[in-house]
């Protein structure tokens, strides 16, 4: 396990998709450690559940294999070689991230991340906006976040109780692992003192950076439904906005240089704790904030799938649970696409003002600040990535080069 699952985190890049193949040709193809029934009802659940779906199929691909030793196994396994990879990047970012060369192969990223996105926003959009409901909920969603500025958080819970109240309650659900009250207390007690133990202490005694990390992605942990994608638009107004910790062109480099690297897409909650504990307080307060930020994150998916897997066929099976997560996906890609024309917006113009109508307050650019190296790098991009089909580093390794060379030249 230590072997397999081990690989899975070293080469698990190109998201969520990508790192799902690679578990299915590990786990069902080449060991079959899981069968193909058994391999999807568990996909299923992760998508019903908040935080990094791929980090939670391992999880419970270990637990499934030897329990909650395996499961700890397969989902530390998954994350931490990224996290070592992100703790790497910040230093060179903050030692030589201002550097004029440096900057260009960041806009290289920065371009190239404009593309994924994009293309994470169509492939959503496939899966997820069948028939006139979903695109009536995708559109509220987006006019909701973009015109209106209300959170996330809020979005995913309207959405989520509508899908609950409007689907067909009269269909009936599989059966599946009776529920046993005791067994699931038990865990919720061991998990949720795990998790929130140590942020209780910080409020008490910790930083207020520190404190303010824990809870802000403790909270983010609980409504991360469809991905980090979702959430980054939310996390950008947070960060950048409430608490000041960084700047937007910051948050930007993070999410190009989160993409860079194996594990889930969230490990940029690692990169801007330890950023912003670094311009609070130097390195030791960096690596406690990167602590904290892997620990909010990462705790939680623990708790949802040693409470959800012995009852898996049963929550699966469920209609009305099944419509409040076909309802949360519907809006999270009207959530993406906020988050993909804001970032378009701040790679491709250096200027961008807040308009308000009305009740309504959106960012719109200033059309004299089209960076046009910028766009030509997202062209390149796009080219590679959809008509040559190359690989996601590779795409980000040119995208980079060509930034550095229309520098230079």
């Amino acid at each position: 396990m230590f072997r397999v699952f081990g690989r899975i985190g070293l080469l698990s890049f190109g998201g969520p998709a990508a790192q799902i193949a690679l578990m299915h040709k590990e786990l069902v193809e080449d060991r079959n450690w899981l069968d193909e029934q058994t391999f999807l009802r568990a996909l299923s659940l992760c998508m019903l559940l908040p935080g990094p779906e791929a980090m939670q199929l391992a999880t419970y691909a270990g637990w499934r294999l030897r329990g909650t030793a395996g499961g700890l196994v397969a989902g530390g396994l998954f994350v931490l070689p990224g996290a070592l990879v992100i703790a790497g990047l910040v230093g060179l970012y903050v030692g030589y991230g201002q550097l004029p060369l440096v900057q260009a192969a960041f806009l290289g990223i920065k371009a190239t991340v404009v593309v994924i996105v994009l293309q994470a926003l169509v492939k959503l959009s496939d899966k997820a906006l069948i028939g006139p409901s979903a695109w009536v909920i995708a559109g509220s969603a987006f006019l909701a976040i973009f015109a209106f500025d209300l959170p996330f958080p809020l979005i995913v819970a309207l959405a989520g109780l509508w899908g609950f109240a409007s689907a067909n309650s009269k269909a009936a659900p599989e059966a599946g692992h009776p529920f046993a009250p005791g067994a699931a207390l038990r865990t919720s007690g061991i998990w949720l003192t795990l998790w929130l133990g140590p942020l209780i202490a910080l409020s008490v005694t910790g930083p207020a950076l520190l404190r303010d990390i824990g809870w802000l992605f403790a909270k983010l942990a609980v409504v991360t439904f469809g991905g980090a994608y979702a959430v980054l638009a939310y996390l950008t107004q947070t960060i950048v906005q409430d608490y000041r910790w960084i700047d937007t062109a910051q948050m930007i480099d993070a999410l190009g240089l989160a993409e860079t690297t194996p594990g889930p897409l969230i490990l940029v909650t690692q990169f801007v704790a330890m950023l912003a504990g670094h311009q609070a307080g130097g390195w030791p307060l960096a690596l406690a904030a990167g602590a904290v930020a892997l620990w909010a994150t990462f705790i939680p998916c623990f708790l949802w799938i040693f409470l959800a897997a012995p009852y898996l066929d049963h929550l699966s099976g469920r209609p009305r649970l099944s419509a409040a997560l076909r309802a949360i996906t519907a809006a999270v890609v009207g959530v993406i696409l906020n988050l993909t024309i804001w970032f378009a917006m701040h790679v491709f113009f250096d200027k961008i003002v807040e308009r308000t109508v009305g009740p309504m307050s959106f960012p719109q650019p200033d059309v004299l600040s089209l960076n046009l190296p910028a766009l030509g790098l997202t062209g390149l991009a796009a080219v590679a990535l959809m008509r040559l089909r190359l690989g996601m580093a590779a795409t980000l390794a040119l995208a980079a080069l060509a930034g550095m060379l229309s520098h230079l030249v």
